[in-house]
C-alpha cells in the first residue's frame, strides 16, 4: 500500500493505492535499470552565507521574529521579499538547511521553526 498525500493546485490530495505481488514486482521490472547506472556524485555540503548576504540575514530575521510559520505563508512572504516565486523557494531550500531552523511536517504544510543559534 502507498499513500499519497498533498495539494494539487488548491485541492487537497490524500490517495491510498494498493498493489498486490504481481503488481510489486511489475513495478520493480520497470524501476531496474538495464544498464549499470554510474554512481551520482558525492553531495557536496551546502555552503555556509556569506556574512554580507542582506537577504539571507533579512529571511532569518523574518523567522526568528515569528517563531514558527507554515510553508506557504512563508514562501509568499519570501517571495514578495526576493521579488519572485523562483527566489522564494531557493530561500526556503537555504532556510531547510539551515542549523538555526527546524522543518516539521504539518498536515497540509510544513511548518518552519526557529531555534536559534545552534
Amino acid at each position: 500500500m502507498v499513500r499519497i498525500r498533498g495539494r494539487v493546485g488548491d485541492w487537497p490530495v490524500d490517495l491510498t493505492v494498493e498493489l498486490d505481488a504481481e503488481d510489486w514486482a511489475q513495478l520493480v521490472q520497470h524501476l531496474t535499470p538495464s544498464a549499470p547506472a554510474e554512481p551520482l556524485p558525492a553531495a557536496k555540503p551546502a555552503a555556509m552565507p556569506a556574512p554580507g548576504d542582506a537577504l539571507w540575514q533579512t529571511t532569518l530575521d523574518l523567522l526568528r521574529r515569528a517563531g514558527q510559520i507554515d510553508g506557504p505563508q512563508l514562501l509568499g512572504q519570501l517571495a514578495a521579499l526576493a521579488g519572485g516565486e523562483a527566489a522564494g523557494k531557493r530561500l526556503l531550500v537555504r532556510l531547510r538547511h539551515c542549523n538555526q531552523v527546524r522543518m516539521e511536517t504539518g498536515v497540509d504544510a510544513p511548518i518552519y521553526h526557529w531555534v536559534g543559534e545552534a
